[in-house]
């Protein structure tokens, strides 16, 4: 499975921004994580086949998580972005059963004034 993100770039905190994200091959549940400097890696938030969402508390409220089956793409729509919002954003996804992890390369998200 490939995942090829899209979007990321430089913004004003308040701002809005949009990641996209498309898959080669079958997947599961789709979704993005982050990784700020100095900091782990850490979910974002994840989307199920039958759309069930599961958000980070810190972005409940200024994210939006949507996928298109057919296409196999994910989008994440970023509201209100705060400066603690900086980090390298990573796709993710799962195979249809769960047993692999899938991961695209990262792009970078700044929110600065």
């Amino acid at each position: 499975v490939q995942l090829q993100a899209f979007g990321g770039g430089l913004v004003q905190p308040g701002g809005f921004l949009s990641l996209s994200c498309a898959a080669l091959g079958s997947i599961g549940i789709m979704g993005w994580y982050r990784q700020a400097p100095g900091k782990q890696r850490e979910l974002v938030a994840t989307i199920a086949r039958g759309g069930g969402t599961n958000y980070a508390d810190s972005v409940k409220g200024r994210f939006t998580i949507t996928r298109d089956n057919a296409k196999k793409t994910v989008l994440l729509q970023m509201n209100s972005l705060k400066f603690e919002d900086t980090a390298v954003y990573y796709c993710y996804a799962t195979s249809p059963w769960g047993a692999h992890e899938y991961w695209g390369q990262g792009t970078l998200v700044t929110v600065s004034s």
